[in-house]
């Protein structure tokens, strides 16, 4: 990726994310998200992670954002009140980022120097062994291809199946409990209308 993209998707990011504290109005911080989600993709597609850069755009940015701008306007959530500044607050923001600093510092530096093997057919040629022969992954791996849909649906299924069915349930209770809180608040204002 040439550094110019790689620095105007990384300030594309930092941009939405300030902005979605900064912003008061929840729509203008959700769609914040929004502009950090796209951000992100290009440095995906920039590293030459196309799947996972559509995939970005078109889960997250689209299906999900969808969904939270459809749950803030189901809520009709106001402007954010301003509150009396207190200090608490400040000072454990500081203390976080303080903390997370030194966790970054002390994780990056004990991180190995390994170089990702080169992608070459051999080297994918001794990655087919791992998986069933004569399966589509093991078949591209052997062919000099990264089948790198297969590879994450095949770990995303195998290794990470129930955290996966898990995070699907999660997200079908919280839209579920949304709906439930928002038909509350609907019979409470009709009724507070008689």
């Amino acid at each position: 990726m040439p550094s110019p993209l790689f620095w105007l998707f990384s300030l594309i990011m930092l941009i939405g994310g300030c902005a979605v504290i900064a912003f008061r109005n929840p729509v203008s911080s959700a769609l914040s998200v929004v502009a950090c989600f796209a951000g992100l993709a290009g440095l995906f597609v920039g590293l030459n992670a196309y799947f996972i850069g559509i995939i970005q755009i078109l889960v997250y940015t689209g299906a999900v954002m969808v969904l939270f701008l459809f749950i803030i306007m189901l809520l009709d959530l106001k402007d954010e009140q301003k509150r009396a500044k207190s200090l608490a607050p400040l000072l454990a923001g500081v203390g976080l980022s303080i903390a997370f600093i030194i966790q970054l510092i002390g994780v990056l530096s004990k991180s190995p120097d390994k170089i990702a093997p080169a992608l070459n057919a051999e080297t994918l040629g001794a990655a087919a062994a791992d998986f069933t022969k004569g399966g589509k992954i093991a078949t591209a791996l052997t062919d000099g291809r990264l089948p790198d849909v297969h590879l994450i649906g095949h770990t995303l299924f195998t290794q990470y199946n129930l955290p996966f069915q898990i995070l699907g349930v999660l997200l079908l209770v919280a839209t579920v409990g949304v709906v439930v809180l928002s038909k509350k608040t609907e019979e409470k204002k009709t009724e507070d209308r008689r």
